[in-house]
């Protein structure tokens, strides 16, 4: 009876999705969508999330994140909502020109990512102990502690809380003191910068702003250097942001 019952219901179903084209279009929408989202998840929960939990509830606060750009048309390599006028630490002389186009940046905004270009081994080594090579020199001023901006998945360099000299706005309750953080999967780094140097790095084509409106502006996304010119370039910024954050030159 149990088998005959069901039976009639899947009879039943079936018999409606025919004779309801609207039903059954509805049907497969949800069932594609549901197969996207799926695939959607375990990609990004695969690349690595950077500070969102790798969860159903993370990947939903970075869907509506997502969405929320999506719908600001918000151009992220528009440097405009930044002062031009303020303190300013990147090396004396205008930052070039970064040569050829933008890198392609992923889909998803958290974690902000550009798609993987080519790199000199010996580049990548150096970029790879940037900010542990800094804290190593200055131990007065530096502490290296896993990045809580990036779910403690990488390096980063972060400001001593003691300093007589540190910025006052180091405090901020998102970055708490941190400066600057690579990502080992594409080689790009995050950097907090005073406005005026964020707005010249994004200018010269050197970075983008960070998508998130609570985070302060000066927090931006420093693309992947590809030889040991663009490195020169990239340390130069890191260096920056020591110094906007810490008030000591390194």
């Amino acid at each position: 009876m149990a088998a005959l019952s069901t039976s009639s219901n899947l009879k039943y179903v079936f018999d409606t999705l025919k004779s309801n084209p609207v039903v059954t279009g509805l049907c497969a929408t949800a069932i594609i969508g549901l197969v996207w989202t799926v695939n959607d998840f375990r990609e990004w929960k695969a690349f690595g999330t950077g500070g969102t939990p790798p969860t159903w509830a993370g990947y939903l606060r970075m869907s509506k994140l997502r969405a929320k750009h999506a719908a600001s048309k918000n151009n992220l390599q528009d440097p405009s909502p930044l002062q031009q006028t303020g303190p300013s630490y990147l090396p004396t002389g205008t930052l070039p020109l970064r040569s050829g186009p933008r890198p392609r940046m992923m889909p998803r905004i958290l974690p902000q990512r550009q798609y993987p270009e080519p790199i000199d081994p010996s580049v990548q080594a150096r970029l790879r102990s940037l900010v542990r090579d800094l804290a190593s020199a200055h131990p007065e001023l530096f502490d290296l502690l896993p990045s809580h901006t990036e779910g403690r998945t990488t390096d980063g360099l972060y400001a001593r809380r003691n300093l007589p000299t540190l910025n006052p706005l180091a405090g901020d309750a998102i970055l708490s003191y941190e400066i600057a953080h690579m990502h080992p999967a594409e080689n790009s780094l995050h950097v907090w910068l005073s406005d005026v140097d964020a707005r010249e790095v994004i200018e010269k084509g050197w970075g983008q702003r960070f998508p998130v409106p609570a985070v302060p502006q000066g927090w931006v996304m420093v693309y992947a250097p590809r030889d040991e010119g663009e490195m020169d370039i990239v340390e130069g910024i890191v260096r920056a942001a020591a110094r906007w954050v810490t008030g000591v030159m390194v």
